[in-house]
């Protein structure tokens, strides 16, 4: 997510850390970075080969789990009756996150009938939750934020056996140590008697209860609010709030620090840069859009997610570390703003605008090439825009005179870079 479920990176639905599985909205980002070209199940006449490769492939694996302290007992009886999940191999490999318009992606995830059940919950748990803010430094709503992304509190947690998910996908991706190496640790879980198999379910991808965790992060990470037990990720309420807490503590967190705020930017801005402290930018004039106080200090990102028409976001330091649960701004911003509306403020004070271009992988890709021959950005071609790509688009929007400079570019943004480079 995202610790491998810190980084968190996406596989199908929602969003978790390490691999994780997410009912409407993401994917973990371990997952992501090892789920290209998955092999397909073959056919009737394949079949018989792949069930004794696969039972054989899962035999030699004993000598690691038995260096992970694994009881062969424990192993023999977790893998005996496995057989291969043909809709693992079947299951889409898109990143939501990436591939659907920021808006819709937003205005589902930070839905009326989740900000009424975060503020729901937020009551019930208000004792449980006011202690694990003490102890992890992390406010409540920004952890029941992540519980609504994930698994929508629970309601969407998966109900696959999760050792035949991840024997499957390490059978599938012999080639890639990820999946081993999260189904061996799950069975670590599994001889720790911290979950009865029967219970131990989750997504296609080995992402597990209400954070979503993979075994290798739930090993990391999760923990009992109570202290008296193994952590219970699955059905235990404080267990899930304190193990996300924990997780984001872990991966830097600054107790007291903003997300970041939607702000109404000053008339005459120049869009001289991206990147400043929260004191220059209350200097130049930009305000919170619900009519509070900016931080500060401390460095903040100016982020227009749909061009400079729609709304503008500072993001502090925290929103780099909710992206570690799930490297994906749409998921980072749907959590903050979802978290800010649990808590009572109001929602959007700019609407999302209509004609935002929406670039394809494909696209995306040589906007990238294109700013890398032109000396703008020097990141990976993947056909994904983060902050490396937003930044090299503001550098030549600036330098060729487009006005606003606002890190995304309209329709005419390819036609501009290729007449540029001489295409």
């Amino acid at each position: 997510m995202a610790p491998s479920f810190a980084i968190c990176i996406f596989l199908s639905g929602l969003g978790s850390p390490g691999l994780r599985f997410r009912a409407p909205w993401g994917v973990p980002v371990a997952v992501a970075a090892e789920r290209s070209a998955v092999p397909a199940i073959g056919g009737p006449s394949t079949r018989a080969h792949e069930a004794r490769d696969f039972h054989a492939f899962l035999g030699q694996l004993f000598p690691q789990a038995a260096a992970r302290g694994i009881a062969r007992a424990t192993f023999e009886a977790a893998i005996r009756d496995l057989t291969l999940d043909p809709s693992v191999a079947r299951a889409s490999v898109r990143q939501s996150e990436f591939a659907r318009p920021f808006s819709a992606y937003f205005t589902g995830a930070v839905a009326p009938r989740r900000i009424t059940q975060g503020r729901a919950l937020a009551v019930r748990w208000r004792r449980q939750l006011a202690e694990i803010t003490r102890r992890y430094g992390v406010p409540g709503p920004i952890l029941l934020a992540a519980w609504g992304m994930e698994s929508d509190f629970s309601r969407a947690t998966g109900g696959k056996d999760v050792i035949r998910s991840l024997a499957t996908l390490a059978f599938l991706r012999r080639d890639r140590g990820l999946f081993r190496d999260e189904l061996l640790d799950g069975l670590v879980i599994l001889q720790r008697g911290a979950i009865a198999r029967t219970m131990m379910k989750g997504s296609w991808a080995g992402a597990m209860g209400g954070p979503q965790f993979l075994p290798s992060t739930y090993l990391a990470h999760a923990v009992s609010f109570s202290g008296a037990a193994a952590p219970d990720i699955w059905t235990n309420v404080p267990d899930i709030l304190a193990s996300i807490a924990q997780f984001l503590q872990t991966s830097g967190w600054q107790r007291g620090a903003r997300w970041g705020v939607e702000v109404r930017l000053p008339a005459h801005f120049d869009y001289a840069t991206l990147h400043a402290d929260f004191r220059d930018w209350a200097a130049w004039g930009f305000r919170p859009a619900d009519g509070s106080d900016l931080p500060k200090t401390g460095a903040a990102t100016l982020f227009f997610p749909a061009g400079a028409k729609g709304p503008a976001f500072l993001l502090g330091s925290n929103y780099w570390v909710i992206k570690t649960y799930n490297n994906s701004d749409a998921y980072a911003l749907s959590l903050g703003c979802l978290a800010d509306r649990i808590a009572g403020k109001p929602g959007l004070g700019t609407p999302w605008p209509s004609g935002v271009p929406l670039w394809d992988h494909a696209e995306k890709a040589e906007i990238q090439r294109l700013l890398r021959r032109l000396g703008y950005y020097s990141g990976t071609i993947d056909g994904k825009f983060g902050p490396s790509s937003r930044d090299a688009i503001h550098a030549f929007q600036r330098a060729v005179g487009i006005h606003p400079a606002d890190g995304v570019g309209g329709a005419d943004l390819l036609a501009k870079l290729r007449k540029r480079a001489g295409q």
